[in-house]
């Protein structure tokens, strides 16, 4: 089904980052080098060299941070750069340091080699990781991203926040919902429980903070990490969590093209970080009068998300 956004708003990292089978026992190997400079935060000057690419993993740590380590079943924000080297020769394939980059989440399974590279890194750091064949995409390659079965890619890192998978809102509790809403319902650790009242939902998009934060206030064009549990007002079905997969979620707010569905965009902004919302979501807002079969949500259906805003990043990587 098509989730609350689509990956395809960044389509090489989705391929590189996000399509590998997990795991590797690859020991670093420094020949040929590719030399780095530049300070964490600012784009990197990378300089590979003329020759073919050594067929070991290389990691190196370029600055150390000295926060939260990455471990196997969290997420980070970062900034990254990623160069397709191929025989003698190199380019640039994608970069979040140009002009205009947005901070990404890195989520779910990485490649083989990026898992070597980053699992145990502090937050703070940043990190090279030159990836051969094997540790990346192997002898299929990724014709789409324009990957041969033969190249190596090399990434650059900025390793920004750590969120586990487990995160939640930080906020102080102000409401459960309820007066003609859904009321909601959490233990600590756990998705949140919605309980749909029997009466009609709102006819418009109803936002309601469950959980005050104290934190930046989302703005549009940010970066936004939630957890989130989403429901069907007609009969409470849950078609989607995020805590189900232990896994929180990254997307750009107010992106064109939009990267998540009209209500998000509309109802989170203004928010503020170590918050929880209730969005009451009408169809117009939602998956319109197609809805998604797959989700069994019907092109009438009124859907009630709670998303826990655990962080909003601007364009330069910071909070907003």
């Amino acid at each position: 089904m098509r989730r609350i956004a689509v990956f395809t708003a960044l389509p090489l990292l989705a391929a590189v980052a996000l399509a590998g089978c997990g795991g590797s026992s690859s020991t670093p190997a420094a020949s040929p080098a590719v030399t780095v400079s530049g300070s964490f935060g600012k784009s990197p000057v990378v300089d590979i060299p003329a020759k073919k690419a050594n067929t070991k993993l290389t990691v190196k740590t370029l600055v150390h941070g000295s926060g939260q380590a990455f471990g196997r079943s969290d997420a980070f924000v970062g900034n990254y750069a990623i160069y397709l080297w191929s025989g003698t020769s190199h380019r640039l394939l994608q970069s979040t340091f140009k002009p205009g980059g947005k901070p990404t989440l890195f989520a779910g399974t990485l490649l083989p080699g990026l898992e070597t590279a980053l699992i145990g890194q502090k937050m703070g750091s940043r990190v090279l990781a030159v990836i051969p064949p094997k540790e990346g995409f192997g002898t299929s390659g990724d014709s789409q991203a324009g990957i041969k079965p033969t190249d190596t890619l090399v990434f650059v890192i900025d390793m920004i926040k750590d969120f586990s998978g487990t995160a939640a809102a930080a906020g102080q509790q102000v409401s459960s919902g309820g007066s003609g809403l859904p009321t909601v319902t959490a233990k600590a650790g756990v998705a949140p429980v919605i309980k749909v009242p029997s009466g009609k939902p709102p006819a418009n998009l109803t936002t309601k903070v469950l959980i005050k934060g104290t934190g930046p206030v989302v703005s549009e064009g940010d970066t936004v990490v939630v957890q989130y549990v989403g429901a069907i007002w007609r009969n409470g079905y849950v078609f989607d969590s995020s805590w189900k997969r232990a896994q929180p979620f990254g997307f750009t707010i107010g992106a064109s093209p939009s990267q998540v569905i009209l209500g998000w965009d509309k109802g989170l902004v203004g928010q503020t970080v170590g918050s929880r919302v209730m969005l009451v979501i009408p169809p117009a807002d939602g998956y319109g009068k197609a809805g998604s079969p797959q989700a069994k949500i019907k092109g009438t259906d009124t859907l009630v998300f709670v998303v826990d805003i655990l962080g909003a990043f601007g364009a330069a990587g910071g909070a907003s």
